[in-house]
């Protein structure tokens, strides 16, 4: 039990930075449909930055300055082809690049006590396994939930950028640049997205292959919807995606009674499958910012 969910926090990772990227795009009033496509970016630049540098560190620096325009779709079919493109000429390994030493990546941390309590009855295992044990990249996005939290709600930036997302006629009236906070707000889910993307290349695996984000910037894009363009909730629906496909992974070669061994491609399918029925059954009842989506043209 320990073991999953330890594995849920790694997983959701990704999913909560991007779906973080997400909120800042959407609340200023951009619909941000191309998160898939900046972690995929961000993980074939941080992978190849890391090959040739065999610094994580380095790597992670570079991610965050591409990723800074949104273009949906065609970011992600752009991204989806481009990194196999690329992989190819420079590494010649079929769109892979070379597996990385422990030097270039985020390596699991162990906490102060936690080899000492690892023998500890329910303590030992419950910090020693799920609360210690991860890479920086997974305890950085928990902290950005509460940190996002409190720059939306407590600071003027936050305040002006969710005006931005409802009204901004009256942003605009006001004398703030519509353009400019909207602007930042792509900064900040670029930043976030390009983490995602850094994380999934050189901390959760050793390495880029082919479309290795795996939709997972569409998954995070529904957690967003699911969370209600809020934090915590997010941060649940994040979770709550990572649970099952922590659960589906372990899943891989087990027996049911009466069913037999569960066919790997529903276990692959599973995440996907919940997506579209929480989507369903929940997207009704989230409303958007008003402005998302909506093209704003200053009156003269």
């Amino acid at each position: 039990m320990v073991l999953t969910l330890s594995a849920t926090l790694r997983v959701a990772t990704p999913l909560i930075l991007g779906a973080i990227a997400g909120l800042f795009s959407e609340r200023s009033g951009i619909i941000d449909i191309s998160l898939e496509g900046k972690m995929l970016a961000s993980a074939f630049a941080a992978a190849t930055v890391a090959a040739l540098t065999d610094s994580a560190w380095v790597a992670l620096g570079v991610t965050q300055k591409g990723n800074q325009v949104v273009s949906g779709i065609a970011l992600n079919i752009l991204a989806s082809g481009l990194t196999i493109v690329l992989g190819n000429a420079w590494f010649h390994r079929g769109g892979q690049t070379p597996n990385l030493s422990a030097k270039a990546r985020f390596m699991a941390l162990d906490l102060p006590g936690a080899v000492s309590l690892r023998d500890v009855p329910v303590v030992g295992p419950l910090y020693g396994e799920f609360i210690s044990g991860h890479n920086l990249i997974v305890y950085a996005a928990l902290l950005a939930v509460p940190l996002t939290q409190w720059v939306v709600n407590n600071t003027r930036f936050g305040l002006r950028l969710r005006a931005v997302g409802e009204n901004p006629q009256a942003v605009d009236t006001a004398g703030i640049s519509v353009a400019w906070l909207r602007y930042r707000a792509v900064l900040l889910g670029g930043l976030l997205t390009g983490t995602a993307g850094t994380y999934i290349a050189i901390a959760q695996n050793a390495g880029f292959s082919r479309d290795m984000t795996a939709g997972q910037g569409y998954i995070a894009l529904a957690a967003l919807i699911f969370g209600k363009w809020r934090p915590y909730p997010v941060l649940g629906a994040c979770l709550m995606f990572g649970l099952l496909d922590a659960i589906a992974i372990r899943l891989q070669g087990v027996r049911v009674a009466g069913i037999g061994e569960v066919p790997v491609q529903f276990i692959q399918a599973s995440p996907y499958l919940l997506t579209v029925i929480l989507l369903a059954g929940f997207i009704g009842k989230a409303v958007a910012p008003k402005a998302a989506g909506v093209p704003y043209v200053k009156e003269r």
